[in-house]
């Protein structure tokens, strides 16, 4: 497959890529300068600008371009950038695609967690409503913007959570504390967060790219559901270091404003069973083996 990738250069589209020419594809990632190399095609979502005639030679379009919402705290000139930089860049590809001859036969597009909104205990499943918030609200809005592609496109809406990896993403905060020992906690600590490993979520973005069946939103994020207290134990065990200083709700919200509420004290119990029911196997089904990946070398 030639499978046309935005934010390929990020945390989970640079997986994508490293996967998908593994398994013996070839992955074509958009830049916002001129392409260079034979695997870059050039646009610029901010104008509605992509090479023409690129979709006629593609078979599949994943969709992650989108300013981090991990910058902190959020300004009111950057929220507006986090959603323009999704919008304009889904917007652009749907157009394109619209204009093709011969569209792409599926289109895999990032969403988030964030569209529950702060949901406690409930277990939440791909049918359940829109929550409420900046985030919840981000993410209808991004969705409905690949909804509008072709019919004759299978649209897969990611659902995306907290992607644990080595280096990066959400964990880039919290690691370094826990290996100094000062880590623990975030408020309470109960609230629950949705997790998926880097690898696994990179690999079921290409599993529901090959599931024939596979359309509409999909809740990426592993089997077995984790607190905030749970995951910050498991990685201080896998590091030697404990995990006993709390940081208190009132000081996250001093710091960071609204995020510190809609994404670390928000909870998120995500059911991966629709992801699950498609035949998709996880490398990292528990929060233990995950994060033993996390630390190891």
């Amino acid at each position: 497959m030639r499978v046309l990738i935005s934010g390929a250069t990020g945390l989970v589209g640079s997986e994508v890529s490293r996967q998908l020419l593994a398994a013996g594809h070839e992955p074509i990632k958009l830049v916002r300068r001129k392409a260079v190399r034979a695997d870059e095609v050039e646009w610029d979502p901010a104008k509605g600008f992509i090479t023409a005639g690129i979709m006629e030679t593609i078979d599949a379009v994943v969709n992650m371009a989108g300013a981090t919402t991990g910058k902190l705290p959020w300004t009111k000139s950057y929220k507006q950038e986090i959603v323009n930089s999704r919008l304009n860049s889904t917007k652009t590809l749907v157009e394109a695609m619209a204009q093709a001859k011969k569209a792409p036969k599926v289109f895999v597009s990032g969403s988030a967690s964030g569209y529950y909104g702060d949901t406690g205990d409930t277990v939440l499943s791909e049918t359940d409503p829109k929550g409420t918030g900046f985030l919840s609200d981000l993410a209808y809005q991004w969705e409905q913007e690949a909804l509008k592609a072709p019919e004759s496109v299978r649209v897969v809406l990611a659902r995306t959570t907290m992607v644990m990896s080595k280096k990066l993403g959400a964990l880039g905060r919290l690691l370094p504390l826990i290996k100094l020992g000062i880590g623990g906690p975030l408020g309470r600590g109960t609230q629950w967060w949705a997790w998926i490993s880097q690898v696994d979520e990179a690999a079921a973005i290409i599993h529901l790219i090959n599931h024939p069946t596979a359309s509409g939103a999909f809740n990426l994020t592993a089997p077995e559901p984790a607190t905030c207290v749970d995951i910050v134990r498991a990685l201080a065990k896998q590091l030697n270091r404990p995990a006993i200083v709390p940081v208190p709700a009132f000081a996250l919200k001093l710091a960071f404003g609204e995020a510190a509420s809609e994404l670390l004290l928000c909870s998120q119990n995500m059911s991966a069973k629709k992801l699950l029911d498609t035949g998709f196997k996880f490398q990292h089904p528990t929060l233990k083996e995950a994060a033993a990946w996390v630390v190891s070398k």
